[in-house]
């Protein structure tokens, strides 16, 4: 990957207020972060070019379009060959009900993250993925019952303010 430019402290204030607001005018935002707004959307335009600013979106209430099940599964592998990665994460790519894969360090290779419309839809899809060649030994499921709060945004300032 090639290192964009660097960014200063209204760089990263840039991204912290698009990622929390990214439908604020131009103006709004070259308020908030201290500039006028041509150099704003210069920075902003730079950022995107650069590729710290990969697309803009709405967060959606899924509880207001019915009912769904949101499952955290620990996935281990059968063989652990770069070959059994690269398939596995190619296929479970497809599967749109994976929001999210994480490989990680500790006692299993992927934590996964489902949102399905309950748990016999969950259960289907588990069920083709162990039919399927997918590679996949074992696996842990985790039904969330509550989420009291979920981040969309990232403390950017926190992890690299100290860095510009």
């Amino acid at each position: 990957m090639i290192p964009g430019p660097k960014l200063d402290r209204i760089d990263l204030k840039i991204l912290a207020q698009l990622q929390q607001a990214g439908r604020i005018t131009n103006v709004e935002l070259a308020d908030a972060v201290g500039l006028s707004p041509s150099p704003c959307l210069t920075r902003v335009k730079r950022l995107e070019k650069a590729g710290y600013i990969t697309g803009y979106g709405a967060h959606i209430n899924l509880a207001k379009l019915g009912e769904f099940l949101t499952v955290f599964t620990q996935v281990t592998l059968t063989e652990h060959r770069s070959g059994d990665f690269s398939r596995f994460e190619t296929r479970i790519r497809k599967i749109d009900e994976i929001v999210e894969c994480h490989l990680v360090s500790g006692g299993y290779d992927y934590l996964l993250k489902f949102v399905t419309q309950g748990v016999a839809h969950y259960q289907t899809i588990i069920e083709g993925m162990l039919e399927g060649d997918f590679g996949i030994e074992k696996y842990f499921s985790y039904v969330v019952i509550k989420s009291p709060f979920i981040k969309h945004h990232l403390p950017i300032q926190t992890l690299f303010g100290d860095q510009a």
